[in-house]
This record gives structure tokens, sequence and C-alpha cells, in this order.
């Protein structure tokens, strides 16, 4: 039976990818700060295995490691921030900024060195969940923490990439989209289930590559 994990598996599109997953027959670690108040999450019917992680705290996510045995087929590096409590600039937060990048960079590369030896095992995948707002090319004012993280998330997953090349592991990170979530917004033009069902076909089509490319949900490429 194929698994996957899943950080940030509480709400919005981490949520929908478990939901997605399990009713495919597939082995769900979920992943998130509190179960104990992911009411939705636990709801959730089939082979689902909620953990307790945070993705700011690397002892958080090797205890989640080495608490799975068997390999993983697909990690799915989902937990972020938007950085609003960050403001824009002149009135930034730096504090806040250095937590927003805890969660957002550190945890997507905590996460694939946590679970490293699982995708290894089974000749994995590997998605980090980036943004448009990342690209340096497409880049306009405001959201200053929100893109900059998102930006060194692209980095950290083409360097990841790299380093998986030889392991037969695949890496990349991937624009959900503007998508209706808590952080995305009700007027967001499209929906958690179109975003998730999209991401989970160009996974399942990622290559091996030590130069992945950046695609958004619908395969479009991106520019870096």
């Amino acid at each position: 039976m194929a698994s996957v994990l899943i950080t940030g598996a509480n709400r919005g599109i981490g949520l929908e990818f478990v939901k997605q997953y399990s009713a495919d027959g597939w082995t769900v670690h979920a992943c998130c700060r509190r179960p104990d108040q992911a009411t939705e999450l636990n709801a959730v019917s089939g082979d689902v295995h909620v953990h307790p992680v945070d993705v700011a705290d690397s002892e958080s996510l090797n205890a989640c490691a080495d608490a799975i045995a068997g390999a993983l087929d697909v990690v799915v590096a989902n937990a972020g921030l938007g950085g609003k409590a960050v403001g824009d600039f002149g009135e930034i937060d730096f504090a806040e900024w250095d937590n927003t990048f805890a969660v957002n960079v550190r945890g997507v590369v905590a996460t694939a060195q946590a679970f490293a030896p699982h995708l290894k095992k089974a000749k994995g995948k590997i998605a980090g969940i980036s943004s448009l707002m990342g690209s340096i090319e497409d880049s306009s004012g405001g959201a200053l923490c929100y893109r900059t993280t998102k930006a060194a998330v692209n980095m950290a997953m083409s360097v990841i990439a790299a380093e998986f090349e030889s392991h037969g592991v695949a890496a990349a990170p991937f624009h959900p989209g503007w998508v209706q979530t808590d952080m995305g917004g009700a007027n967001a033009p499209t929906s958690a289930e179109e975003s998730v069902s999209g991401l989970r076909q160009r996974i399942t089509e990622m290559p091996v590559a030590a130069k992945p490319k950046f695609l958004n949900f619908a395969g479009q490429e991106l520019p870096w």
C-alpha cells in the first residue's frame, strides 16, 4: 500500500491532501501541531495516522520520523504561515519574521532531512508547497516576509533535489494557486479540491532531476 506524509494537515490544502489520499486507499501520516484540536482531521476516515509535529522544531520532526518504521512514497511539506503579522517594509516585526521563516523555510528543510531515509527506501517524491509570490521575476511590492520565505523555499527545494537525485528521490516546489482557504480567502478562484487534485497529478509526474521545474497545480511552468 502506498504511503504519504503531509505537514500542516489540519486545515486548508493540507487537510484536502489527507482527504484525497485517504479516499484513494493510501496510508496517510497527517502531521499538525495540536492533534487534540484538529476535529476535522480526526474525522477523516481511512488509514490515517495523526502525529503531533511542529515543523519549526526539528526534534519534533525527528520524533515523528522515528515513529514511522516503513518507507514513504510521498512527502508533502505543506505547513506554512502567511506572514501577515510581520508587517510591510518600514514596519517589520523582525521577531515575527524569524518565526515565519522558521516554519516556512526551516520547516521544509527539516521535513526533508527527517524523512530522507523513508523517501530513499521507496525512491519516493517530496513536494514543497511554495507560491508564485516567491518568484523573483514575478515580484512586486508588499508581502515582503511571505515573498522572501517562499523564494527561499524554491531555492531549498532546488538544492534538495540535487541532493536526492543519486538516491532516486524526486523533489520540487509547487505553487498551489490562489486557493479558497483561511489564508487565501473566500474570493480566491481555485477550490482546495481542484488545487490538490492538480498537485497530486504533478507529484505523480515529478521526475528525478537535479534541477527541478517550478510548476503550478495545473502544470504550468513558472519563472523562478
